[in-house]
């Protein structure tokens, strides 16, 4: 372990700051609370683009903090990053500037809104920099409280019954996570996540195959309603479409990947050969997911609920990657996360802009738009055919990998999921010719064009969504090495 860095310290409580400067500040002053909220949001960037550039992917765990926090319990303030960490910071510095843009015309209970946000950013930041599981849990239920409000005040006309479903659903997995974390702690009264594995074996808990079945099962629970897996999802079509435009990035670019990140840091090192039993069931539910998700999404005709289902089937493809557990199927679950964490993100702005100027998202009620409004409808191409997994753009080299890997060890699993491709390309190619093809709906004449303000959200997206999918090693060299050792530790 390298000296003590405050980096990620720094990163991570940026934002709070920020929001204790809007609750001091007078609620009547909107247009200074948004401009305080972005500016706190940009100091995480600026040190995310340092955190990124002085990484040495062969490195290991690094820009350690490690504080006594609790003695008696033995739990540490216990920061670091690695290969698995740090493309899932950095996507949540980027996202949240982003978000605070697309959340300018949010005049309402302003300074509720933006405080909230920045605490449910250093939420998010904290479960990724967090190397005590103890401190991970604090995170993770951190993010509860502001999404639970963003959404219940905030949302569209059912986002009482949304918010709720999402508050216990996840708080339902946290149940599960807070008790394996405890036994755990039982054994080896330890919380400290990069020693835990080889702390588990040397105790009792090794030996006690069912028990270690039963705690692995339990933080899947909790991992899988985040990411959301079969028969876990339902919370996450309901959340989207009633979140405002901004939560919904959030949802889906940066908590989905919380769960499979959850497995990533902490199932698979603690228990690498129940990680191994249960590979043909994650398997199972990854090949449902992909599927199902992409089915119902050609069926939608709220534009909003097709890329929420869109999203489901998306993160089966992480799920088959990390099930089979080759080094291509897991690198290419590992790019999944981040490529789609930037996709769909672009695919909700894309909803948000067009919802505020026409106040509806029926995609049989626009038609010919590319007509008016080239810019949108040109950014709209970009994302739609990088959802469908054109090659050049970043969707395809991470699914592409995924399914190398894959094949190998599930033969037929795999080949019937690569249909999600095709049902994907379908609900995708079809949903931007009834939306931007074919004649003019007289109705949207006059509809204007993107703003400066939404290309400044849109246009960093794409450029990355481009950037990855021609130059794939840009983001693969990152973790490349952290996902080798993981590997080595799970087939071992």
């Amino acid at each position: 372990m390298e000296h003590q860095s405050h980096l990620l310290t720094w990163i991570t409580f940026l934002p709070l700051l920020g929001m204790f400067v809007i609750l001091a500040t007078p609620g009547r002053a909107k247009e200074f609370i948004k401009q305080i909220a972005l500016i706190s949001t940009l100091p995480s960037l600026l040190l995310g683009i340092v955190m990124i550039s002085r990484y040495d992917p062969a490195g290991g765990m690094q820009y350690i903090a490690r504080h006594e926090w609790i003695r008696s319990f033995n739990i540490f303030y216990f920061m670091g990053a690695d290969g698995i960490s740090i493309p899932m910071i950095f996507l949540t510095v980027l996202l949240c500037p982003i978000c605070i843009l697309a959340s300018w015309g949010i005049n309402d209970r302003a300074k509720g809104y933006f405080a909230l946000f920045l605490l449910l950013e250093t939420g998010m930041l904290g479960v990724f920099c967090a190397l005590d599981f103890f401190l991970f849990y604090v995170f993770w239920e951190l993010m509860l409280l502001p999404m639970y409000f963003l959404i219940g005040i905030w949302g569209g006309p059912r986002r009482e019954y949304a918010a709720i479903k999402f508050f216990l659903y996840t708080l339902f997995g946290s149940v599960f996570l807070f008790i394996a974390m405890i036994v755990i702690y039982i054994y080896t009264s330890s919380f400290d996540l990069t020693k835990l594995g080889a702390e588990i074996a040397g105790t009792e808990l090794h030996t006690a195959v069912g028990l270690k079945w039963w705690l692995f099962l339990a933080m899947f629970v909790a991992f899988a309603i985040k990411i959301p897996a079969f028969p876990f999802h339902t919370w996450l079509p309901d959340a989207h479409v009633e979140a405002p435009t901004a939560i919904s990035v959030i949802l889906a670019g940066i908590l989905l990947k919380m769960g499979t990140y959850g497995i990533f840091r902490i199932s698979y090192p603690l228990f690498p050969d129940m990680a191994l039993a249960f590979a043909l069931p994650i398997a199972i539910i990854a090949f449902i997911n992909i599927v199902y998700g992409a089915l119902v999404a050609m069926a939608q005709t709220d534009l909003k609920k097709l890329v929420a289902y869109s999203s489901i089937s998306h993160m089966g493809y992480v799920m088959l990657g990390m099930a089979a557990m080759t080094p291509e199927a897991m690198n290419g679950a590992m790019l999944q996360m981040f490529n789609h964490g930037c996709i769909t993100a672009m695919l909700f702005l894309l909803v948000g802009v067009i919802y505020d100027r026409a106040h509806h998202r029926d995609i049989d009620g626009f038609g010919g738009l590319a007509k008016n409004v080239p810019v949108y409808a040109g950014i709209s191409c970009v994302a739609f055919f990088a959802a469908l997994g054109l090659p050049g753009l970043s969707g395809f080299i991470s699914e592409a990998l995924v399914f190398l890997g894959s094949f190998p060890v599930f033969p037929w699993i795999t080949v019937l999921s690569t249909s999600g491709i095709v049902i994907g390309a379908v609900y995708m190619l079809w949903t931007y010719q009834r939306m931007f093809l074919g004649p003019l709906n007289e109705k949207y004449a006059s509809l204007p064009d993107c703003n400066v303000r939404e290309q400044v959200t849109l246009y960093p997206l794409a450029f990355i969504v481009v950037l990855v999918g021609i130059f794939p090693h840009l983001v693969l060299n990152l973790f490349s090495p952290t996902m080798s050792n993981l590997i080595d530790l799970l087939v071992k």
